[in-house]
Formats: structure tokens, C-alpha cells, sequence
């Protein structure tokens, strides 16, 4: 599929991405301008046009890969096997205790390294 989309090369691609560029520019402005007003009206109007953008960008040959992109990685993620409550539960105390007992060992080690040293030291 990315072949093809690579295949179709538009002329129009450095337009599409200018005029998504030119409506971020707008709303960071626009936010800006408009700082008075109510930051709901702002969220909404930042909202609109970040949806406006987000379409013509899916109208270029790069938005078209990248949308089949996250179309794969949502397939990709349906085929994760994630792992029980309980098996999550196990995992964690079970690293909580290995840490647990190594700080014992590094506390036990440090004491007696300590006491050594000022022992001989005097």
C-alpha cells in the first residue's frame, strides 16, 4: 500500500502542507488575540482548526502513509495478549520484593564496608 501511495506524487502536496501550516500559525495567533476571551471559545476555536488541519493534511501523499500507519499499529496493538489482573499483581510484588531485598543487601554491604574503613582508619 505505501507503494502505491508513493507512486502518486501530487503537485499540490507543498500547497496542502503550506495551508496546514498557515492554520497553525492562525491559531497560535489567533490564541493569542484573543486572550480576553473566554478560554472555552478559544479551546473550540484551536479545536476547529487543528481538524481543519488534520484533514488536508490527510490529503497528501505523506498524511495518506501516515494515517495507514496508525491504521497497522491499532491492528498490531489488537494482537498484544496483556496480561491478567492477577498475573499483573504477581509480577509486581514479585519486583517490589527483589528491590526490597537488594537494598537490604546494598544497605548490609555499605554498613559493613563503612565500619571497616573506620576501623581502619582509626
Amino acid at each position: 500500500m505505501i507503494a502505491k501511495a508513493e507512486g502518486k506524487k501530487s503537485s499540490l502536496d507543498t500547497l496542502k502542507w503550506l495551508a496546514v501550516l498557515a492554520l497553525v500559525v492562525l491559531g497560535v495567533v489567533g490564541n493569542q488575540y484573543f486572550a480576553a476571551e473566554s478560554i472555552l471559545y478559544r479551546v473550540m476555536g484551536l479545536l476547529a482548526l487543528a481538524a481543519v488541519a488534520i484533514l488536508v493534511a490527510l490529503q497528501t501523499v505523506k498524511g495518506r502513509q501516515f494515517f495507514e500507519l496508525l491504521k497497522a499499529a491499532r491492528g498490531e496493538i489488537r494482537k498484544v495478549v496483556w496480561p491478567t489482573r492477577q498475573e499483573t499483581t504477581q509480577t509486581t510484588l514479585i519486583v517490589v520484593a527483589v528491590v526490597l531485598v537488594v537494598a537490604l543487601l546494598l544497605w548490609g554491604l555499605d554498613s559493613l564496608l563503612g565500619w571497616l574503613i573506620s576501623f581502619v582508619i582509626g
